[in-house]
This record gives structure tokens, sequence and C-alpha cells, in this order.
């Protein structure tokens, strides 16, 4: 097998290889088209309106309305569909169209399956430690933690089950979370309801919460169903959701807020972050609100309010005096208009393009304001606007990790989520693990999705999907990783725990282990048996593809007509000419002919599967 670059050959007997050759790097550059789109600049893409619709929010006609529009409506509001998906948008009206998105509520998505979760969770486990020095200090001062016992006096590692039940704790709660996931990439894969996903994906940044510190995916769904169920619904209703979420409460360290030591984390992120924006309040502020919110604690899945732990004197908040609790705080951040347009211009952001002029944010906010803080005549109005259409705000966007993924499964036709290559693995790559956001302040989105080294891993993503490895494939929630494969190897080998978990012949590591009553390294490696041993399996399977049979029901027949349904299947940025000819010289060659065969066999869906990788492949991809 050639793996040079640009090169893919047939097995020799006559069976097609997908072998995993890079076909060509990104640096390709497409006729030169668009490094400097990716860099930003505005695109006059052909499916756009006219210039004069910028910040024009006035409703698109029914004679603008057409494919094109069609195509980046659902982009936006979701992940992307078929052609024939947005065949059937395009021939709705623009009112008929935007109204399936955004009344979702409407939509039977029963079929979506939920999530099932592993047994790994038991009572005993309930508060979890917060470190593994939490669990041997319980263990030791009661006998027992985490419902193991500490083995009698003699034994040799008297706390080693403890410790191996804590890091079982540990690493089947990870392992747990990037199936819960794979769980969402497969919603948002076959959903009914593309906005009610892309609107919970949207929350999920806004309200940023880390399962690596929650440590608990009971929490983190829980969390995921609530954000789902306020999605477009009330922004009131989906504050007081979330700063009653036990994960957040968590998170953000509330449960150490108590009345003469208040902690300022949950009051200055509920400010600066999640409804008001900086500069639109003062120090004193933070402190009133997080003594307003002393006493907002969870038991374990349940939030619990501890009122002797609250704070129920006089406060000042935002100029109003009382003894406020949490709900009046949320009631006085509410009748503040600096939140409607906070949470207005960032929904714009997300969906439309980053810069927003004052007017537009002033008409959007306020009738964000007159609806109650509901969500839906907001969003409404912006998908129905000239401005959402405009050519700033067509074909700008910088597709998340997640959306170029999801999209392009979507764009695919697919209805199971490939995880040959690990959904997970592929967008933690690009920056964005669900459930795990860099920092409360979530994912930044924009132009930090590109840098010059993303941008080649970008291009290069698709190649696993289109052409697997599965011999090669690495589980992430089968394979130990790193030293605890070694250490596995070494115990399977009949090594004694010490001599298998030292690294070296160093004497730190020779006295690592020498009259400790538990084995750190040990620990770590049990924490993963036990795991794999109760935790349920991620299905493994690569995408369903059958490109042949794509351009077969498009009615392709030529090589230039692949190419032309590939760049108008999944591009919203039209390729130049010299782009164009690139692409169909590169298929004509793989295939000797200018036309596709009567009868195409493995080889033409390898060639093919190589022109789709170069169409993916190419910057413009990057663009929603």
């Amino acid at each position: 097998m050639n793996t040079t670059r640009g090169v893919l050959e047939p097995g020799s007997s006559g069976s097609v290889c997908w072998c995993q050759a890079l076909i060509k790097p990104v640096s390709w550059m497409l006729g030169g088209t668009l490094l400097a789109a990716v860099a930003i600049a505005v695109v006059t893409a052909a499916g756009s309106g006219p210039v004069g619709w910028v910040n024009d929010l006035s409703p698109i006609a029914a004679t603008d309305w057409d494919y094109d529009k069609a195509a980046h409506l659902v982009e936006r509001a979701g992940f992307g569909a078929t052609p024939a998906e947005i065949e059937r948008l395009a021939a709705m009206t623009p009112e008929q169209a935007v109204d399936e998105l955004v009344n979702f509520a409407d939509i039977d998505n029963s079929a979506t399956p939920a999530f099932e979760a592993s047994p790994i969770w038991d009572a005993a486990m309930d508060p979890f430690p917060k470190s593994r020095a939490d669990a041997v200090r319980i263990a030791r001062e009661t006998g027992v933690s985490m419902g193991v016992e500490v083995l009698p006096e003699g034994e040799s590692r008297r706390l080693q089950p403890v410790v191996n039940k804590f890091f079982f704790g540990l690493r089947s709660n990870a392992i747990e979370t990037q199936r819960l996931a794979v769980w969402w990439a497969e919603r948002m894969l076959a959903t009914r309801r593309p906005l009610e996903e892309k609107l919970t994906l949207f929350w999920h940044g806004h309200f940023a919460t880390g399962n690596t510190k929650v440590r608990d995916t009971r929490m983190m769904l829980r969390q995921n169903e609530m954000l789902r169920g306020n999605a477009g619904a009330s922004f009131g209703d989906l504050l007081s959701g979330i700063l009653t979420d036990p994960a957040m409460l968590v998170y953000l360290d509330n449960g150490e807020n108590r009345k003469g030591h208040p902690n300022e984390n949950f009051g200055r992120e509920l400010l600066e972050l999640f409804t008001m924006g900086v500069d639109n309040y003062s120090e004193q502020d933070i402190r009133e609100a997080s003594r307003a919110f002393t006493g907002w604690t969870n038991d374990v899945l349940e939030f619990q309010f501890d009122a002797a732990t609250h704070d129920d004197g006089q406060k000042t908040f935002l100029g109003r005096t009382g003894a406020w609790d949490g709900d009046d705080i949320i009631d006085i951040i509410l009748d503040s208009p600096v939140t409607a347009e906070y949470i207005g211009a960032k929904l714009y952001r997300y969906f439309v393009r980053e810069d927003l002029d004052a007017e537009t944010l002033t008409a959007l906010a306020e009738t964000f304001r007159n609806s109650g803080y509901e969500l839906r005549p907001l969003l409404r109005r912006i998908f129905l606007s000239k401005d959402f259409y405009s050519p700033a705000s067509y074909a700008t966007q910088i597709k998340s990790p997640v959306h170029l993924v999801v999209s392009t499964y979507r764009k695919l036709g697919l209805r199971e989520l490939p995880t040959i290559p690990d959904f997970g693995r592929l967008t933690a790559g690009l920056g964005q693990t669900l459930f795990n956001p860099p920092n409360v302040a979530g994912w930044a989105g924009g132009r930090t999705w590109i840098t010059p080294a993303l941008l080649l891993e970008r291009g290069n993503l698709f190649r696993g999907v289109l052409l697997p490895d599965t011999d090669g494939f690495w589980a992430p929630d089968r394979a130990l990783p790193g030293i605890y494969a070694q250490v596995g190897a070494r115990i399977e080998r009949g090594m004694n725990i010490t001599a298998a978990t030292q690294e070296g012949d160093s004497e730190s590591s020779q006295m690592a282990d020498r009259d400790e009553d538990y084995n750190t390294r040990y620990g770590g490696y049990m924490g993963y048996v036990m795991a794999y041993d109760r935790l349920n399996l991620i299905p493994r399977r690569t995408a369903d593809l059958d490109l042949v049979g794509m351009l077969q029901g498009a009615g392709a027949t030529t090589v230039e007509a692949a190419v032309d349904h590939f760049v108008h299947r999944f591009l919203r940025v039209p390729l130049a000419p010299a782009a164009r000819a690139v692409l169909v010289d590169r298929l004509q060659d793989d295939l000797g002919s200018d036309r596709l065969p009567a009868a195409p066999g493995p080889q033409e869906e390898l060639a093919l599967r190589s022109l789709l990788y170069l169409v993916l492949s190419a910057p413009e991809y990057q663009l929603a």
C-alpha cells in the first residue's frame, strides 16, 4: 500500500484498501480563495441577499426565498441538512420554514433515544469524596469509605480497596461522560428538532459547567435535560433552573456560600457571564447577590435550601434594598434593561455574526423584553430578518468543532453517529469537548476556532471518517492509557504490585511503595479495570456511506456533475473556477474517464471518497 500524500491504492486482491494516507493537506488552498475568508473577511456568497439587507430587521419576502436561504437557515438554526431536506424548506414560505424550526415543541421527537446510564453508581458513593486524600481520611477515621471497609489489622495495604474504589469512581465517571457526549451528538444528528439541540449547545456554553470538576455524569445529564427543556422558552425559567442545578452549584462552589462567609463565585459569574456582562454592576452588587444565594446548595442530585446557612439580612442590589433571597435577585436582574441587551447580543452573535450595531441591538432587546424574556419571539425575528440573510451574515461564521462534525454527518444523510473515529477525540483535537468547556466562560468561539495549526487539523479531520482505520482504532472506553497499560501487562506477567508500578530504577521509585497502606498507581490501574467491568460499551461503527449511490440518486453521470453535487451539497461559499477545475481533474484522473461508470464498484467508491475528502479539506468548508 502506498501511503504517499495524495495517493490511494486498491488492495492487491482487487478489494478496496481504505488506507490512512493524507489525500491532500488543507494547505492546497483550492485556488487560494479562502484563507482570507477564514480570517473573516466578508464574503459575498452567491446565495446571500443584497448589501442593503445588512442591519435590516424587516422580514424577508417570499419572493426572495430560495434554496440557498433555506440552506443558510437550517445551517445556523440547526446543523445543516441534505439537499432533499433543504428543498422541502425552500418550498415553504419563509414564515413557515422559520416557524417549523422555532416552534419545535410541536414536533414529535419521541423516537430520539434516552441516555442509558451504566450501573456505576451505588448509594455508598454519595457524596463522592473530593479527593483521594479525603477518601483515605474518611476510611482512617471511620473504618469505611464509599461503602468499602478497611482491611483487617495485619493485612498489607489496608487502604488499597478504598483507593481502588475512589479511582473507580473517577475513571468510570470520566468515561461515562464520554458516553454521554456520544449520546448527545447522536441526538444532534438524529433529532427532528435541530434548533432545540443547537440552543441546548448554546446554553451549555453560556452556563458553562465542566464535569472535570463536577465529577458526576448524573448531574451533567440532568443539567443537559434542564437546558433542553427550557432551551427555547423563558429565559427567566432557564435562569432559575440553572441557579438551582446541582451541577452548577457544585461547579461554582455555592455549597461553601454561607452566612457570614459568602463565596462570591456564584454571584460574580451570575452577573458577569450569565446575565448582564461586565461594567453593568459593582463589586458591592456581587457581594450582595452572593449573600442572597447563601444556603442554596444540593443534596447530591437534588437542590436544597439550607435555611440555617442563609443570610436573611438587608441587602442593597442594583440600587434596591430589601431582605433579598436568590429569587429576588433573579427578578431584579430581569428587570434591568441591560440583561435583555446582553443575552440578545450573545444569541445574535451565536446565530448571525459577530458585528452587531447599536440600533439593531436595541430593537432586538426590545422584542426580548416585551415578550417577557420568551426566546421564541426573539429567535423568530432574527431568523426572518433580511439582516440574517445579508452578505455580512451569510456563510461568514466559523463552525465550532461540534457543529463541523455533526453538520457533516447530517449532510451525508447519516442516521447513526459514526463512532470510528471516536466523536470526542475528533472534537477535542479542535478545542471543544462536550460536558467539559475550558472554564466558566465557555468556548470563546468565532476566530478563536481557527489557528494555522487548527486549520490544518480541520482540513485533515474527516480522513478517519471517509477512510476509517478499524484495525488501528483506539477505543477510549476500553483501552488502558499510558502507564496503566504497562502496569496491567506487568501484572499479567506475574510481577507483584510494587514491581509492576515502579518506573525505572531510581531510588525514589524503589521507595514509592514501601510501608504504605496503599499503592496509588495500582489504585489508578484498578480504577480502570473495575470501571471497564461495569460500564456499558459505546457501540463502535464506521460511517454508513455510499457515495456512488448518493450521486446516482442525484442523477450525476459525469465527473463535472459529481464535483458540482459535492460542492453544492457541502459548501456555502462558492469555489473559484480554478479550484473546481482541480477537483474535476483529480476525479477524472482517478477514474480514467470524464464520466462515471454505469456499473461502479469499490474502486469508484474510493475515488469519490478521495474527492469528497478534498472538498471537506477546503478552507471554504470551515464556514457556515
